[in-house]
């Protein structure tokens, strides 16, 4: 297990990578912890490293099971400001703190997550503009926060992909469509696919993702 401030991660570093790989930070949903999305590397560009943080707040205090919560949710697209922005300002250390840990020297980054990572990680991007170039939003929503805003300004310099399940019974996709059009109402930069399941990630919206990723990058 490796740290940078407060965040424990796992790190997957391909054989071969070299200066200038991508770097994919996925952010695991609620009572998971790091491992869960780290399985996902197999099926992501192989030349890219991956790294999963484990969320800072232990999730059975809130009713949340064994793993780990990046915050305490309310309702609707409201989560407790309290934890969130703690969160928000861990998330921000972390990354900053990022490329000197790597092995290589990273290219682009992917800010990633499922669930409530997927929340945390577009709010990541809306309060720090500019940050991270790409942002992938599995599942998650627009969180209601008073550092959370949706402006031409904050979505400027940021692609945003956001995937969804049209079942999905933990967020359901109202709220997906309605962070979404918050996006567009902007003019962000935003693909968006759904997809008829749960609350999960289906192999075909990960293979889409990838497609989207890759589509801009040089030479594709």
């Amino acid at each position: 297990m490796n740290q940078i401030g407060q965040l424990s991660y796992r790190l997957h570093v391909p054989e071969g990578a070299g200066d200038g790989a991508r770097v994919f930070v996925l952010l695991h949903g609620r009572g998971a912890n790091e491992t869960d999305l780290l399985g996902l590397a197999p099926r992501l560009p192989a030349d890219a490293l991956v790294v999963t943080p484990r969320a800072p707040f232990p999730g059975a205090p809130w009713g949340y099971g064994p793993g780990w919560a990046w915050y305490r949710y309310i309702e609707a697209d409201r989560p407790e400001p309290d934890s969130f922005s703690e969160s928000l300002d861990l998330l921000g250390g972390f990354l900053d703190g990022l490329p000197e840990a790597l092995p290589v020297v990273p290219g682009d980054v992917v800010l990633g997550g499922f669930s409530q990572g997927a929340t945390l990680g577009v709010a990541h991007a809306l309060s720090h503009p500019g940050a991270v170039p790409t942002v992938a939003i599995l599942s998650g929503f627009l969180a209601s926060h008073p550092r959370v805003e949706a402006s031409p300004e904050t979505v400027a310099d940021t692609r945003f992909f956001w995937a969804h399940g049209t079942r999905d019974p933990a967020i359901p996709h109202a709220l997906a469509e309605r962070g979404r059009a918050a996006l567009r109402e902007v003019g962000a930069d935003l693909t968006t696919r759904d997809y008829a399941i749960g609350h999960w990630i289906a192999p075909e919206e990960l293979a889409d993702l990838v497609k989207w990723v890759d589509a801009d990058q040089p030479g594709s």
